[in-house]
């Protein structure tokens, strides 16, 4: 069974509610379909009723929940949570139901609320509007510092990596981390690889330079990165600075880096900033016709996950599986 094929069937076999805050987009419908025809999860849809029925046509959605948040008989109680939680913040009773009525806020508060386990949503919103409300309701799992994001990448035909299979981190969330922060990043994705892949995460620290053999900020930001995730985490496979090909590549690791226990067999890649994470897996994923599974955002308190705007309604199932095998591992 391939990689995404074992998710479906931990999915399955842990049958979560997922909340969807974007019910009306025809992917999002399709989905659905797909999702409950195969018994991945309970889908909760929020929308009005009788336009996702007419835009469903011949998709299957009525196992699917419906909330229409007009006409939801819990929505102050659901704004009397957010009150409790942001009145610190400046949050008014008044604020707090004028933004229970955006359907990402109150896809959140459901899950806070244990009425859904996770949320999926971002087919529409940009990744900003959909991660606020979790950061701001949920938080951070306890002892994490810092949420950050990753895609599982499998590569066809491909040696390299746990056979074809990486973890990219962070390709969607934190812009420019400083070196705790990325620290924090290797750490967390290599937790995270060990409980999706079942396997033991080999993390390289990329940079442009390999075991200083260039000098700059830049390099530097990933060798204090590197010491920080080793104190933190000291029976990790971990290491950097190093090149992607010293990552990689066995007989180029032990010619750049020799002596290194990952030089040339790394299956978790953390990038030093968003720019070359995001550009390194959409290369991967046109140029090499990976798959790219994500992101995935790790380090909440509870799972939410961002989609592409260009996303089909295959990509959304993917992620509503990996979503609820998050659930799972948290215990929900």
């Amino acid at each position: 069974m391939d990689f995404m094929g074992e998710i479906v069937a931990r999915a399955k076999q842990a049958k979560k509610t997922i909340v969807m805050p974007e019910g009306e987009d025809i992917r999002v419908i399709e989905a659905t379909a797909i999702i409950l025809e195969q018994g991945i999860a309970n889908v909760v849809l929020l929308g009005n009723e009788d336009e996702i029925k007419k835009s469903a046509k011949g998709f299957d959605v009525s196992g699917a929940r419906i909330i229409d948040i007009e006409r939801f008989d819990k929505i102050e109680e659901y704004a009397e949570m957010l009150y409790e939680l942001r009145k610190a913040k400046g949050m008014t009773k008044e604020l707090a139901l004028e933004t229970m009525k955006d359907p990402l806020y109150f896809g959140v508060m459901a899950v806070k609320k244990g009425e859904a386990d996770g949320m999926v949503a971002g087919a529409v919103h940009p990744t900003g509007d959909t991660l606020r409300p979790a950061l701001q309701i949920l938080k951070t799992a306890p002892g994490i510092k810092v949420a950050s994001s990753f895609f599982f990448m499998t590569v066809p035909d491909c040696e390299f990596g746990s056979e074809g299979l990486f973890m990219f981190s962070d390709c969607a969330l934190i812009v420019n981390p400083t070196a705790e922060e990325l620290s924090d990043i290797a750490v967390t994705a290599a937790e995270s690889f060990r409980n999706f892949v079942r396997k033991e995460p080999i993390v390289a620290m990329l940079s442009y330079s390999t075991c200083g053999s260039a000098k700059g900020g830049l390099a530097d930001k990933v060798i204090e990165a590197t010491r920080l995730a080793k104190e933190k985490a000291p029976g990790l496979q971990l290491d950097g600075e190093l090149q992607l090909d010293a990552a990689l590549i066995e007989e180029i690791g032990r010619s750049k880096a020799p002596g290194s226990k990952v030089a040339g067999k790394a299956n978790v890649l953390i990038f030093p900033d968003l720019n070359s994470g995001n550009i390194g897996y959409k290369l991967v994923q046109r140029l090499a016709k990976a798959h790219a599974y994500g992101p995935v955002l790790q380090g909440m308190a509870k799972p939410v996950n961002d989609l592409s705007r260009g996303c089909s309604a295959d990509d959304i199932v993917s992620v509503t599986a990996l979503t609820c095998v998050q659930a799972a591992q948290s215990g929900q």
